[in-house]
């Protein structure tokens, strides 16, 4: 059963964040053959906040001033790009409808008139472009990130934050807590010994990242095309995203940020928690921040669950939020002296007085053994499905339930999820020491240091709304991981000769295919990070190599070399895009921008084609992090109503897809998705061994 149109677009405008959204939406908002093509890195090619500092070393923000801007592709390259990129939907059509490729060729042939329209001299486009040079005078660093970008893309997104717009990683198990512990079930309502040494044990970690990059004693990330744009490390600690009508804003101060406090959170109760050593500006000992955390605790547990969740208003939509937080304020001082310090603390520290376990939620891998991993995706991404002891809003959040599992959470406009991810990352890289004694009792909550709420009955309802609110999205939200650990990035590197990312990508596309019986278009993320202020722009992994090769792997008759060489060919076009969107040729932001400078009364055909509008419906939204060694999954919700989000880790040996649809859309099943994306990268193996095989022999023949 499929959506009506109109319930379709209904939908969409409720939950499609801009920068994601159909081009008309914003229109009227004022990638050799069996060899693996040189690919521009997503990620630094080293994990460069774990090495060493010598003083001799690149300080962490010495190559910011040697960055190019971000440049304005130019219209024609654009406009020939986005041509490019309908073929495949006019080839899945004329193979649906019957038609021959000159139907495909008069189709393609329609829009480029449309484009030379648009870019001839006085034609719409040149004046857009224009426009956007303009811009980009006028803008400090980046025309799209200081224009535009955080504005559009988030802030103007009125939508709840959990699942539509946080994402999450689920942190893999300390190895210092014993397994049996790992494993267990502490008692409802107790907070325990495990717990705070790993709450502490993180803390201490991610305040010494934040202390080495204010020190610029981590190396600036880079790759073989360059160094990359620091900029958004300024941007993890200390930052609050504001709801505000009808945009919200980003709270915080200059970098480095001057905060010395954590908030942390146990039973809905607010405490600030000192981490930083205000003489020598070093994180404190571990010693300092356990004891403070076990006083947070006994305090907690002795006052009970707050009657009010505060927290929870965050995780309403952002207009609901909004009038709460004005109401909120108005009520007293006393209000807004508590939101003050949790929106410039350093981060927010959930404890969690439960280990949440699952109900129909099981195991995700098809060959081993893993943790609970739905339970863990459901406590990291809603809180149990309640969104209460959170603060949405906060840049980062760390999650430590009373077993000791941990996951972290952020608000994606001040910075891409990479970056926190590589924050987390260096966390996780040291286990707490099981042999340390118990610092419970040895200091107790200092006088201030709990934050009070004066609350009346709207803000009570307002509470109420907001756990409704989240209880909803939890219940529509299908969030599982695939541990897939037949094979690795190693072997898709060694033996199938392939790029990882590209073949995870075209993995994506056949297990799509499988599930739906036709393509879709699908969205990468490309990083910029080798402009100044770089953030993101478009892979468009849907492409006429794709669509070939995906078609020979449905047809059980098309044999394993051409599977292989098609799988080549399609492989080799990603990365070529991958590399484009990379070093500032993409086309979406760029057709991003022009649409953004249209004046009222302006149009053209080539933005009103639904082909324009279907060609940027990002039903398969996809992303892929690190290795992702230290890492259980991560995840992010699906952009449409009957799409996927997809968040994947190649790491070397097992491969991690983080994957989520929603319950209500008949037309999508995550399990039937994780299954089918088993089956393909199983058949996709089949094809390079079978393939490159059937290859050899071939080459042994001709030199016979």
């Amino acid at each position: 059963m499929l959506l009506s149109r109109t319930a379709a677009r209904t939908l969409r405008a409720r939950s499609t964040p801009a920068h994601l959204a159909p081009a008309p939406q914003l229109a009227r908002t004022p990638f050799q053959a069996h060899t693996p093509s040189r690919q521009l890195s997503h990620t630094p090619t080293r994990m460069f906040a774990l090495t060493p500092y010598r003083a001799s070393q690149p300080r962490t923000f010495s190559a910011q001033k040697q960055l190019p801007r971000l440049p304005i592709q130019q219209l024609g390259a654009s406009l020939d790009k986005y041509i490019k990129s309908l073929r495949p939907f006019f080839l899945e059509q004329a193979a649906k409808d019957g038609r021959d490729d000159k139907w495909v060729e008069e189709q393609l042939e329609l829009r480029r008139e449309w484009a030379r329209d648009f870019e001839k001299e006085g034609g719409l486009g040149r004046v857009l472009q224009e426009r956007l040079k303009d811009v980009d005078r006028i803008t400090p660093s980046n025309w799209l990130d200081d224009h535009f970008w955080i504005k559009v893309a988030y802030h103007s997104w009125r939508v709840p934050l959990p699942v539509n717009s946080n994402w999450w990683l689920m942190c893999r198990d300390d190895e210092g807590i014993p397994a049996d512990v790992r494993a267990g079930v502490p008692p409802k309502g107790e907070f325990t010994e495990w717990q705070i040494k790993r709450a502490a044990k993180l803390t201490q970690r991610l305040i010494d990242f934040k202390v080495r990059v204010d020190r610029e004693e981590i190396l600036p990330d880079s790759s073989r095309a360059g160094p990359f744009d620091m900029h958004q490390y300024t941007r993890v600690f200390g930052v609050t995203r504001l709801p505000q009508i009808p945009t919200d804003t980003l709270v915080h101060s200059p970098h480095p940020h001057p905060s010395a406090n954590i908030i942390v959170m146990a039973l809905d109760h607010f405490y600030t928690l000192p981490v930083v050593d205000a003489v020598s500006g070093d994180v404190l000992p571990i010693e300092n921040i356990e004891a403070g955390l076990w006083a947070i605790a006994d305090d907690a547990h002795a006052r009970g669950e707050a009657k009010d969740s505060i927290g929870a208003l965050s995780a309403d939509d952002r207009d609901s939020w909004t009038r709460a937080r004005e109401h909120l304020l108005a009520l007293s001082p006393v209000n807004r002296a508590s939101a003050t310090a949790i929106e410039d603390s350093l981060f927010v520290l959930s404890l969690d007085a439960y280990t949440l376990q699952s109900e129909e939620y099981v195991s995700s891998s098809p060959s081993r053994d893993t943790p609970d991993l739905d339970a863990h995706i459901r406590n990291a991404s809603t809180a149990g499905g309640k969104g209460k002891n959170r603060w949405w809003d906060k840049a980062v959040g760390v999650h430590v339930e009373s077993n000791g599992r941990a996951s972290m959470v952020g608000e994606h406009s001040p910075c891409d999820a990479l970056i926190p991810s590589i924050v987390c990352d260096y966390a996780l890289a040291e286990n707490l020491d099981p042999a340390g004694v118990s610092r419970r009792g040895a200091s107790k909550v200092p006088e201030g240091a709990g934050l009070e709420w004066v609350v009346d009955e709207k803000i009570r309802e307002a509470i109420g709304k907001a756990v409704g609110t989240v209880e909803e999205i939890a219940a529509d939200s299908d969030g599982k991981m695939l541990w897939y650990d037949e094979y690795g990035a190693g072997w898709i590197k060694k033996v199938g000769k392939q790029s990882p990312d590209a073949y995870l990508q075209m993995a994506l596309q056949l297990a799509y295919h499988k599930t739906h019986n036709e393509p879709t278009a699908t969205y990468e993320t490309a990083s910029t990070r080798l402009f100044l202020h770089g953030r993101t722009d478009v892979i468009r992994t849907f492409s006429e190599d794709s669509w070939r090769w995906v078609q020979a792997m449905r047809d059980p008759g098309v044999d394993a070399k051409t599977r292989y060489e098609l799988l080549s060919a399609a492989t080799k076009a990603h990365n070529l895009y991958t590399k484009e969107s990379s070093t500032g040729r993409g086309i979406d932001r760029h057709f991003l921008g022009l649409r953004l400078l249209l004046r009222e009364g302006e149009s053209h055909p080539l933005f009103d084609d639904p082909l324009f509008t279907k060609s940027q419906e990002w039903v398969l939204s996809t992303s892929g992090l690190s290795a992702g060694d230290r890492f259980f999954g991560t995840g992010f919700g699906a952009v449409y109503p009957n799409g996927y989000g997809i968040n994947y880790l190649a790491g070397d040996q097992v491969i991690k897809f983080g994957i989520e649809s929603k319950v209500s859309c008949p037309e999508t099943s995550t399990a039937v998705f994780r299954q089918n994306l088993v089956e393909a990268m199983r058949e996709m193996r089949k094809a390079c061994e079978d393939g490159l095989a059937a290859a050899t022999v071939e080459e042994a023949k001709a030199k016979l």
